[in-house]
């Protein structure tokens, strides 16, 4: 009796494995959803939630120049690059303290 099991246990655990493989490949590239974040794309510059551009500069060097000024007088900023050029983004609650610190 034991013969006969070992030799039909075999094909089972392969065609087990076989399913289980199949499964995990369609899971893997099935269309649609992925685990991998899609890449970031440009919008304009009211398409960033809850940020409020505060400055529009001309280039991306100096909207880092200007976030690292907001960000050394503890203004959280951040560095947009919008389908209209670079922008520098901040909440709104330092929105007033940004604009007065860009101002002068």
């Amino acid at each position: 009796m034991s013969g006969s099991f070992s030799f039909l246990f075999g094909p089972l655990v392969a065609a087990g494995g076989l399913v289980i493989l199949i499964f995990a490949l369609r899971w893997t590239f099935r269309r649609g959803t992925s685990v991998v974040a899609a890449p970031a794309r440009s919008g304009s510059a009211e398409e960033y939630g809850l940020l409020v551009s505060v400055a529009s500069p001309s280039s991306y060097a100096e909207g880092e120049m200007t976030r690292r000024k907001l960000e050394d007088a503890g203004i959280r900023a951040n560095l947009a690059q919008t389908l209209d050029g670079p922008r520098v983004m901040v909440w709104p609650a330092d929105e007033d303290r940004a604009r007065q610190l860009l101002r002068g």
